[in-house]
């Protein structure tokens, strides 16, 4: 049983880390921890109301209050496959850059870090200012990865839900985790159509 974080911050975008979670929940081989951040359940009343906080939780298979800095979560003896931040505020990105554990979701973080795990952060903010990008800088120095939920026109999305599709499929593939959230390039030359 493969076992992954999934901290979903206050800032805007909270659907890609519902999201997140909907398809992980989905498979039975991955172990959910869920943190959601205060700021997150604001994001997720204002841009998701159709996401009650209780049926997010539902889908986790362990929820961890940010407050609790004694969570399994927050010691490297506790043995994950990775993390994801998603979305990840600039706050959070500032405190993992810095390492100032001020909640679970950093701890969480700054831990697979000084455990060499795989750690995603989806870094949600425009545009950049200088700081924005040298806290990006130290995070992937530290080993992170810093994924922008930028999406791929190329496999021509419809909706909205294509797009934030496309994102999660290249969270899973950073986690090592088989999908098909989104339609792969395959180097295909354009039909004449």
């Amino acid at each position: 049983m493969r076992k992954i974080i999934v901290g979903i911050s206050g800032s805007s975008s909270p659907i890609y880390g519902i999201q997140t979670l909907k398809t992980l929940s989905a498979m039975p081989d991955i172990e959910t921890h869920l943190i959601l951040s205060e700021g997150a359940h604001l994001s997720i009343a204002y841009e998701a109301p159709e996401w009650p906080i209780a049926d997010i939780e539902a889908m986790a298979d362990v929820v961890h209050d940010p407050r609790n800095m004694a969570a399994a979560v927050s010691s490297g003896s506790f043995k994950t496959d990775g993390m994801v931040i998603v979305p990840c505020s600039m706050k959070s990105l500032a405190a993992l850059a810095h390492s100032y554990n001020s909640d679970l979701i950093v701890r969480a973080a700054d831990v697979c870090l000084k455990e060499r795990r795989r750690l995603v952060v989806v870094a949600r903010e425009t545009p950049l200012h200088r700081g924005h990008l040298v806290n990006m800088l130290a995070v992937t120095d530290m080993g992170g990865i810093i994924l922008p939920p930028i999406p791929g026109f190329y496999s021509q999305p419809k909706t909205i839900m294509d797009l934030v599709h496309h994102t999660v499929g290249k969270i899973l593939d950073l986690l090592d985790i088989e999908n098909d959230e989104f339609k792969r390039w395959t180097g295909e030359p354009l039909s004449d159509e």
